[in-house]
């Protein structure tokens, strides 16, 4: 009997949790033989892009070159992942930007979805956060980055140089 392949997709907004989502992704993924692939939604509004922090207040908003340094973000931190993208016009409501990385992620028959949140599973959840849209899909198991440092796990090799000395 043939192995089924898993992918591991992870949201990505170029946060300090999506990047640790990202690293964990690649642990659990060397250690089980499973890809990854980094998936983002830009929407093509100032708004949103200011609110990420992928622009400053006063700068103008390259779209291109905002989706370039994202998925130079991904492969500096891990060059193997495949990075995609969604651009959408609009600047709708986070269920629908949580739709448009859903749809991204679904796309990959993700076995798993790392999402880096400190919003999902707490028991007051902010209605504005995308993580708890997309953790309410049930075709997938979601893994829930809430903190930087690596988990405590033997078969898990962390990789060290994304971590601060003091956490590994």
């Amino acid at each position: 009997m043939e192995a089924v392949r898993m992918t591991f997709v992870v949201p990505f907004d170029g946060s300090e949790l999506a990047e640790a989502a990202l690293v964990r992704a690649v642990e659990y993924g060397d250690a089980l033989e499973e890809d990854v692939t980094a998936v983002t939604v830009v929407p093509e509004r100032k708004r949103y892009a200011r609110e990420k922090g992928w622009i400053g207040e006063d700068e103008a908003y390259d779209v291109e070159a905002v989706v370039e340094r994202l998925r130079e973000q991904v492969h500096s931190l891990t060059p193997a992942v495949s990075f995609e993208y969604e651009r959408i016009r609009e600047f709708p409501p986070e269920a629908r930007i949580a739709g448009h990385i859903e749809q991204l992620a679904l796309e990959h028959d993700p076995s798993v979805v790392f999402l880096g949140s400190d919003n999902v599973g707490r028991v007051v959840t902010p209605l504005t956060s995308v993580g708890v849209h997309i953790a309410a899909e049930e075709s997938y198991d979601v893994f829930v980055v809430r903190q930087r440092a690596p988990p405590n796990v033997d078969r898990i090799q962390p990789h060290t140089e994304f971590y601060d000395d003091d956490s590994t």
